[in-house]
């Protein structure tokens, strides 16, 4: 088994660069979005940092942060 690269700490006085952490999205009441799996919606609230509620038009669906399959449009 291996460990995942999560667990390994980047050491300073490594040749390689340390890794890049992914900006983290922001949502606002009203914006139009796009999830990989739901399709095009609307930002309905915001769990700041936590979810947020969008409105698919045929459901109402949370999405928990960290938003990796949703972007703003």
């Amino acid at each position: 088994m291996t460990k995942p690269a999560d667990s390994r700490r980047h050491l300073p006085t490594s040749p390689f660069k340390s890794p890049v952490a992914p900006p983290h999205k922001h949502f606002a009441i009203g914006a139009r979005v796009s999830h990989d799996v739901y399709g095009l919606g609307r930002v309905t609230a915001v769990e700041e940092g936590i979810a947020v509620l969008v409105d698919f038009g045929s459901m109402e669906q949370r999405i928990a942060s960290p938003y990796s399959k949703m972007t703003n449009l």
